[in-house]
């Protein structure tokens, strides 16, 4: 395979890729600011090419090339391409057109996922109430703080709320008040809390989240505010996870994982909003438990 990258730092989809050595051997990687011919003349030497985020102008010649020469071709998607490959097809006359809404959730869709949460999170927290009494004496055993989390959260329309959470760290983990994402062997993390994040039970406290209305049972991860104002500086269409309410599990959580990359998360939460439907809810219900158990599922962030 040819990997053709852009701007983007790109080493950690290419990692990914190379992972699999059983199905995919990238023999060379090439910058597309080469210049398109050299690239034509390249791409007859590989089984298939792997574009990355590179501009769309010479995606498009490339991908277009590469059909010529019925060449395979894995594309990254961008933003806008999630939004079009789920419009509507339609006719106006003999020319086609795609139609987008851009209207988020129906009125009928807002009320059944709403009753859905309702019956889910009251029947979740029922059951697994001896659990958070376990917890919570592992917790105090440990270090006798505070058995819950409270911290400010962005959900639906940027509005703001407390998000609640079994304590997995230290007392006064983030000094200053500000925001450090887990890296990989934090010593900050209790050693109940390594087995609470494993299993993501410290994420149970959120049924009464979603009781209350702040969160839905399936939707994209709320992020803190002061961490959603440094991404959206450099992924201004961030935002568009706010069109819907928060989730605590998503398509994100089902598909990625804890140090996904913001971008990533962004298109995995996009994909989940423009093909919503209460099956696709029920579906990614189902498939939690088994990423539950998944190690690379809650992976920390790289230094």
């Amino acid at each position: 395979m040819l990997y053709v990258h852009g701007n983007r730092s790109t080493s950690y989809l290419r990692d990914k890729i190379n992972s699999r050595e059983d199905k995919y051997q990238i023999c060379r990687n090439l910058d597309y600011r080469c210049g398109m011919e050299r690239l034509f003349k390249e791409i007859d030497k590989y089984d298939a090419v792997i574009i990355d985020d590179i501009p769309s102008h010479e995606r498009n010649r490339l991908i277009k090339e590469c059909y010529n020469r019925s060449i395979r071709t894995y594309s990254a998607p961008k933003i806008s391409d999630i939004l079009i490959r789920s419009s509507g097809e339609m006719n106006l006359f003999d020319s086609p057109l795609l139609l987008s809404k851009n209207d988020g959730l129906q009125i009928e869709q807002k009320i059944v996922k709403r009753l859905l949460d309702i019956a889910i999170s009251a029947v979740g927290l029922l059951i697994t109430s001896p659990l958070f009494l376990l917890i919570a004496i592992s917790i105090k055993c440990t270090d006798r703080g505070p058995v819950f989390y409270k911290q400010k959260r962005l959900t639906q329309g940027g509005k703001e709320f407390k998000i609640y959470k079994f304590r997995t760290m230290i007392q006064d983990a983030e000094k200053g008040g500000r925001a450090v994402l887990a890296r990989d062997e934090d010593d900050r993390i209790l050693p109940v809390g390594k087995i609470l994040r494993r299993l993501r039970l410290d994420e149970l406290p959120q049924l009464w989240n979603i009781l209350k209305g702040d969160m839905s049972m399936v939707g994209p991860r709320p992020e803190r505010p002061e961490l959603m104002a440094e991404i959206v500086e450099e992924i201004p269409e961030f935002v568009y996870r706010l069109k819907v309410k928060a989730g605590l599990t998503g398509y994100a959580q089902v598909y990625g994982k804890y140090n996904t990359t913001a971008y990533d998360k962004l298109k995995l939460d996009l994909t989940y909003i423009r093909n919503y439907s209460i099956f696709l809810d029920l579906k990614l219900i189902l498939m939690t438990p088994k990423v539950m158990f998944l190690k690379e599922s809650t992976e920390g962030v790289k230094e």
